[in-house]
């Protein structure tokens, strides 16, 4: 919603037409993320931005023989204005910019950008205010209106289905805690966007039902040697630090870059619970958790252009993460007549983790012509090895009884590969065609050595001790075309995807699973301008996906997982694929998201349980089953103030209610539940080197599986002033400032009735220095010019 105009509503008198804006050097080197700015004549108050992508080029639609203003920002370049007439169809105007001196110290960027935007099918946010107050990828993804990051490192969109996480494009294929360990070894000025996809195109993975948010990290770009240095803190009952580089480079046709960032972690989370233990007992529970954690992040990388038509870079990242999380948990046991309690015991568990987490990747591009068509082949390997030994003890109190102790090594590796190859059309036409393959290949392998003590000595517990092993190969192919007609972008596509799964336990027992099948993913995609109402354009789209969600390796494996006495996670390696069918209704205004309304109908769906493990209901465990099916109905609304004056504010909200049908304990199954959350974003300029930002949520009536949350959310507030002619930025900052990320829940399903509560190290107060640094290769002074038009093919 935008505020503070009048209103009109204009026609749209003539057809628009596709201009392309091409910034290049002296060098005839295309100039990448450029700010290109178009004002109407003679009304120069309302105007479109965009930024030029990495072949310079920005498309704006504009209506012909009107005249309007090209601006043209950009760090390192001198800015330029020129006025023109649009004139023939889909026309492109090239501009060669002149470099400024060769220090980067006086250069002030004064385009402004808005935090989100929508851009087609996919909604970009600029993290630039969000670094300032950050110390990792992570913290960046909780600040960002509208998505939600749960405690267990789960990222919610649209849906109560997790989104999927990528890094430059290419998904992250670990278990839910592992991204979120590499996403808090992620330097947060290594970031250059983050895409987010509520309901992604046939070019992406079918396996994306609650949606994909993609982290683009930064690379070498044309501004001779830039960087930045960091280090900061926050405290709250323990303390984080990080302290990091981050280096750009070019040198004619070859940009590399290089990160790095050390950090130290250190949380805790309490757990409390109730829960009906047998007929006439309750079983209380109380578990508080540290976690201190040291983390090595390295990311690098070359490019290196060929020629004008090819262009080969290299990527690659090195996470080493070590954990020595401990966890203490008092049990008893009351009867509920009584109100005596017959057992009392405490549980202590040491997890010594060490994971190791490195990415390679090649990339070659070729441009086959001057609008945006290009071919792209990618190769990527991933391995992640990691090792944890586990030592547990449980102290019995009353009846007072010999401890019960035991350790444990665990072993798990996952290679994953990934060949894709993605060719783009563009016709001067205005059709786009879009057309890939991609094959991907995953191995798992998950060893555990259990030992528990007795009377005569340490023997292995053949009940946790196994070996599993999982492998997965997804082929791949799409096929989508999108063109302007009469006024509408209408884009259609459609995903073939040939699934292969096996998993195989060799110990404790012999079990064995295996699917192949081959399934269709169409997709859909409609836009149209509505109107204009005081110049802002005001744009409708209709999008509809089938999607397919596959259980990952650890929702499969069949190893038991002991938790406490009373508590255990198994895998369910009979657990099947669900299917989701999307559809959404939304509306943006001048690129910035408004209203959204859609319904997710799943089938089979699967989600984490907890049954009795036997019928004296004294042990319970945790696993994941498919319970039937699924229709959810949400809306989303989000209103803000057009970026650009001193004052920022994003506002929004967002309603999601589920049905869910089918059975759970061999019983009928009909749940119902419906949340809300709430979410804003402000930012107040209290002088030009001051930033004040103000950000938070609150999530009520919330539903986490089967779980009721009782109302929460975080308030979180920043200062930053920036010194040395704005090259050092200094910020302070408190996160959850009120301590209210933070719930009760309960559960009533089947036999397993439970309350408790949990809460966590949310409350801290942060320092974050970074200094920016820049040297420019000294070049010739040319002059700033716009070429005459020629037509785009």
């Amino acid at each position: 919603m935008a505020l503070g105009f009048g209103f009109y509503v204009s026609a749209q008198s003539a057809r628009e037409s596709n201009v392309h804006i091409k910034v290049i050097n002296a060098a005839k080197e295309p100039v990448s993320f450029a700010t290109v700015t178009i004002l109407n004549v003679p009304d120069t108050i309302h105007k479109q931005q965009q930024v030029t992508d990495s072949n310079g080029l920005a498309i704006f639609h504009l209506i012909p023989m009107r005249p309007y203003v090209i601006r043209v920002t950009s760090v390192n370049y001198q800015p330029v204005e020129r006025n023109v007439t649009i004139k023939g169809e889909n026309p492109l105007y090239t501009i060669t910019a002149t470099h400024t001196t060769s220090s980067l110290a006086d250069v002030v960027v004064t385009a402004t950008k808005p935090l989100m935007r929508q851009d087609d099918d996919k909604t970009i946010v600029d993290p630039e205010n969000l670094v300032a107050s950050s110390t990792n990828a992570y913290e960046i993804m909780e600040k960002i209106p509208g998505l939600f990051v749960d405690q267990d490192g789960n990222v919610f969109l649209s849906s109560t289905t997790p989104a999927k996480i990528y890094i430059n494009g290419r998904e992250q294929k670990m278990s839910t805690a592992d991204i979120a360990t590499l996403l808090k070894s992620l330097p947060p000025n290594a970031i250059a966007s983050i895409e987010i996809m509520r309901t992604p195109s046939a070019k992406y993975d079918a396996s994306s039902s609650g949606g994909i948010v993609n982290v683009v990290l930064k690379k070498g770009v044309k501004l001779g040697l830039t960087g930045s240095v960091s280090a900061g803190m926050n405290q709250g009952v323990y303390g984080n630090q990080f302290a990091g580089v981050n280096i750009n480079n070019s040198n004619g046709r070859t940009t590399s870059y290089f990160n790095f960032q050390l950090s130290h972690r250190n949380s805790f989370e309490q757990l409390n619970t109730i829960r009906n233990f047998t007929t006439d007992s309750l079983l209380f529970q109380d578990a508080f958790t540290k976690y201190p954690a040291k983390t090595l992040y390295l990311g690098y990388g070359l490019g290196y252009e060929l020629n004008k038509q090819w262009e080969f870079n290299y990527d690659g990242r090195l996470s080493y993460n070590k954990n020595n999380n401990s966890s203490s948990n008092v049990s008893e046991i009351g009867e509920i007549t009584t109100h005596q309690i017959t057992s009392s015991n405490i549980a202590d568990v040491n997890n010594n983790i060490k994971s190791l987490n490195i990415a390679q990747s090649i990339t070659l591009k070729k441009k086959l012509d001057t609008i945006g068509s290009e071919w792209t082949t990618d190769l990527s390997a991933t391995f992640t090895p990691n090792h944890a030994s586990q030592e547990f003890a449980t102290h019995f109190y009353f009846p007072p009884r010999p401890d019960a102790r035991g350790d444990g090594q665990l072993k798990n590796s996952v290679n994953y590969f990934s060949g894709q190859t993605n060719l783009v059309k563009k016709y001067s036409s205005g059709l786009t065609v879009e057309a890939g393959l991609k094959s991907t290949y995953l191995s798992f392998h998950n060893t555990t050595d259990y030992f528990i003590e007795r009377d005569t000595g340490r023997v292995k517990d053949e009940i946790r001790t196994g070996a599993y092993a999982y492998t997965e190969n997804i082929n791949a192919g799409y096929i989508q075309g999108s063109k302007k007609l009469s006024g509408f972008l209408l884009k259609v596509g459609t995903r073939l995807e040939n699934t292969n799964m096996k998993g195989d336990q060799d110990a404790p027992f012999d079990t064995t699973f295996s699917i192949h099948r081959t399934d269709f993913f169409p997709y859909l995609y409609l836009s149209h301008q509505v109107m204009k109402i005081a110049g802002y354009e005001l744009r409708a789209y209709l999008v509809y996906r089938r999607t397919i969600a596959r259980p990952s390796y650890d929702f499969l494996n069949p190893a038991v997982r002991f938790v406490d006495p009373y508590l255990y996670e198994i895998g369910n390696p009979s657990l099947r694929p669900q299917f989701n069918k999307n559809y959404e209704a939304n509306i943006s205004v001048n690129e910035t998201p408004l209203l959204a309304v859609g319904v997710n109908d799943t089938k089979d769906i699967f989600t984490q349980v907890i049954y009795q493990a036997d019928s004296s209901n004294s042990i319970a465990y945790r696993t994941w089953d498919n319970l039937g099916k699924n229709k959810e109905f949400y809306i989303r609304g989000l209103g803000a103030i057009p970026p650009g004056g001193r004052y920022f504010f994003v506002l929004g909200g967002q309603y999601n209610h589920n049905f869910y049908q089918g059975q759970y304990e061999n019983e009928p199954l009909s749940y119902k539940r419906g949340s809300w959350t709430f979410f804003t974003y402000h930012t107040f300029k209290l002088t030009k080197l001051t930033m004040l930002t103000l950000n938070g949520f609150v999530r009520l009536k919330g539903q986490l599986q089967f779980y009721e949350l009782s109302p929460f959310g975080s308030l979180n507030f920043s200062v930053s002033q920036q010194f040395m002619k704005r090259k050092l930025i200094v910020s302070m900052s408190i996160v959850d400032m009120f301590y209210t990320n933070q719930n009760e829940f309960s559960i009533n399903q089947g036999s397993v009735h439970a309350t408790g509560s949990r809460k966590a190290d949310t409350r801290r107060f942060g320092l974050n220095v970074r200094y920016n640094f820049g040297i420019r290769k000294k070049e010739e002074n040319n002059l700033l010019n716009v070429e005459s038009p020629e037509k785009a093919n």
